[in-house]
């Protein structure tokens, strides 16, 4: 039996249907075998050694080690508890991964091979079978790669039955590269490890980021509750780029290559619906452009700065842009002299309470930036093409922004002979997590895992919409140092671009037909009277729900207490039935909030532990500290509300 036959009647077992698709490929690459000084098979591929010539296997044991040791994975948090996946990129002939194996049986193998045939090559002149026969081991075969992400998914879920290790929770993989292989592809197998590391810290992203800004965005949606009723929101536009001959959408990011589009602006403009981030407006009225839309989503107040340039005079005719918000903003974004302000889905329960039973507005994707719902909003505008510049997410050029953006303004003014404009550079540059990714060029180009994360959020988007045509705005100097590159954009330059009609009187059409139809339908006397019906039932819904909610948790805390007093022993249905009344409460996700969600996690439980007396005392300490926590947490809700109410 030959090796190929031995492996297959293995994996027709464990994986079937792999053989097959093995069959349909050859080796995209040349390829060589050699036998090795130690005897036994290496590999040339175009001509270079994926394996030592000399001693294979003892070569994948110290990578293997290496590897386990976290050492490969100190950009992006380090080694890990144990039990972590390993991502293998380039199998080879599976000599480290073997090692790796036998080192750590208990650890999940996500194994990643562009190209198939090589994954084929493999099992004909090398024994897997044992290697194939644990639990705990997925192949990616070719494709984009994204699989990935759906076996490490599948691995943190867990599964019954495979053992220690497999355990539900999301754990950052170790990663094992081999040179050879990945570096035929750089750019391939680099996006994989870039989309992997985005999927794995995504969490501790959003804990953070919630942590750093939760309070604000429930103060700022407090002030804000009275534009839910009083503003309409982005669905009104959809569709507004046409059906029959649509209007290309233009979007500006604020990334460094920004500054090559600024001559293009009003070129651009008389060709394409504009569409800016906060961040990039000041950039359209240095060069004299209004664009047509301008969002923001971020709540902050630094973040509000970016639009001083509002407070300038108006030029002649007034200010045509509209604002893009979503309702949890700084609240004086929503006075600003706009065109008009238009609202959009809001990301939180709060304002997703009060929406639901006033006026939808229509959702916007999330992926953790203001560009990535700028995006969302072209797609929305019925866009079926897509042109961006700016969307660098990467540092290139060492470069955070374009020239004189917020950032870089306030660091001159803040800068000094101790501190000067550098550090503040610097900062920006290292406080991510930073590693090198594939550029936009094919080259590489210093990203974080922050700005990797937006970018596979942009991946999937593309991905996921297909009759949309994007566009990445590229110019003549940005071919060694431009952005991260992003699978489903295509690469343009500034002709390709300018060789599309002028069509500003058609775009100013549509764009005055649709507001005025807005304003009308939802300036309706009607509809008005109506809305502040709806409003005033929500709010005292919201309060009503926020009360029941503090009166379960003073009788839940009441009854862990007096049970841990009392050595635990009560009937513990009643601890059951309050976390039943908090579970159906319609109002449960804005008293929770800010909690992070373990907190709540013992709380899910149907019944209390009762035979263990230690699982039964930390359950209770658990719910203990739980509803004291949400308590206060519904207490200082209430009291936002009654005080926006009253304002």
């Amino acid at each position: 039996m030959s090796f190929w036959e031995a492996n297959c009647a293995v994996l027709r077992k464990v994986y079937p249907g792999l053989p097959e698709e093995l069959l349909r490929h050859d080796a995209g690459v040349e390829t060589r075998g050699e036998t090795a000084a130690s005897g036994v098979p290496t590999l040339l591929v175009n001509g270079l050694y994926v394996h030592s010539p000399r001693d294979p296997a003892r070569e994948g044991q110290r990578l293997a080690e290496a590897c386990l040791a976290g050492s490969l994975l100190a950009a992006s948090g380090g080694a890990g508890a144990g039990d972590e996946p390993v991502l293998v990129l380039g199998f080879g002939l599976g000599y480290a991964v073997e090692a790796v194996s036998r080192l750590a049986p208990q650890r999940p193998l996500v194994i990643i091979e562009k190209d198939p045939g090589l994954l084929r090559l493999a099992f004909e002149l090398r024994d897997f079978r044992e290697l194939l026969s644990r639990p705990g081991i997925a192949f990616v075969p070719g494709g984009d790669g994204d699989g990935a992400v759906k076996v490490l998914s599948h691995f943190e879920a867990g599964v019954p039955g495979d053992g220690p290790g497999y355990v539900g929770r999301k754990r950052v993989p170790l990663v094992l590269r081999n040179r050879t292989l990945a570096g035929i592809d750089e750019q391939w197998y680099g996006a994989v490890e870039t989309r992997v590391r985005a999927w794995a810290t995504q969490g501790d992203v959003n804990m953070a980021t919630l942590a750093k800004f939760g309070r604000r965005w429930m103060r700022n949606l407090a002030r804000n509750m009275a534009a839910i009723r009083d503003l309409p929101g982005i669905s009104g536009l959809a569709g507004l780029a046409g059906r029959d001959n649509p209007v290309p959408v233009f979007l500006a990011a604020a990334g460094p290559t920004l500054d090559s589009a600024g001559p293009l602006l009003a070129e651009i403009r008389k060709r394409c619906i504009v569409v800016a981030v906060d961040t990039s407006l000041r950039f359209f009225h240095r060069q004299g452009v209004e664009p047509d839309f301008a969002l923001v989503v971020d709540p902050q107040f630094w973040n509000s700065r970016h639009l001083d340039c509002m407070y300038a005079p108006p030029r002649e005719g007034g200010v045509r842009t509209r604002l893009i918000a979503e309702s949890a903003v700084y609240p004086p974004v929503l006075r600003l002299p706009f065109g008009g302000t238009f609202l959009c889905g809001s990301l939180f329960p709060l304002g997703a309470f009060v929406e639901k039973r006033v006026d939808p507005k229509g959702l916007l994707g999330a992926g953790g930036s203001v560009a990535t719902s700028a995006w969302d909003f072209c797609r929305t505008l019925g866009a079926r093409e897509i042109w961006v510049a700016g969307l660098d997410l990467a540092f290139p050029g060492g470069r955070t922004h374009f020239k004189g953006a917020l950032f870089e303004a306030k660091a001159l003014a803040e800068s000094d002979r101790l501190k000067p404009a550098e550090t503040f550079a610097l900062s920006a540059l290292r406080g991510g997590a930073p590693f090198h990714a594939p550029s936009v060029s094919g080259g590489r180009v210093l990203t974080d895992r922050r700005l990797s994360l937006y970018a596979s959020w942009f991946e999937s988007s593309l991905r996921n919409s297909p009759g949309v045509r994007n566009y990445r705005l590229l110019h003549d100097g940005e071919s060694r140092q431009g952005g991260l590159a992003i699978p489903g954009f295509e690469n343009a330059n500034a002709e390709t671009l300018l060789a599309l009609p002028e069509r500003r009187p058609e775009i100013d059409g549509l764009l005055e037909t649709a507001y005025c139809r807005i304003d009308a339908e939802f300036g309706e006397e009607g509809q008005t009277r109506q809305r502040r019906l709806r409003y005033e039932e929500a709010i005292t819904d919201l309060h009503s729900g926020l009360e029941k909610i503090m009166t379960a948790c003073k009788k839940g805390e009441k009854l862990a207490t007096e049970a841990l007093h009392g050595g635990g022993h009560i009937p513990p249905p009643t601890i059951a039935e309050v976390n039943r009344t908090i579970a159906e409460s319609g109002v449960k996700e804005i008293a929770g909030f800010l909690l992070p969600p373990e907190a709540l996690a013992a709380m899910t439980a149907p019944e209390p532990p009762t035979e263990n007396q230690a699982a039964l005392r930390e359950y209770l300490e658990t719910c203990q500290q739980t509803y004291r926590s949400l308590e206060a947490a519904s207490a200082e809700m209430a009291a936002l509300v009654v005080g926006a109410v009253r304002k």
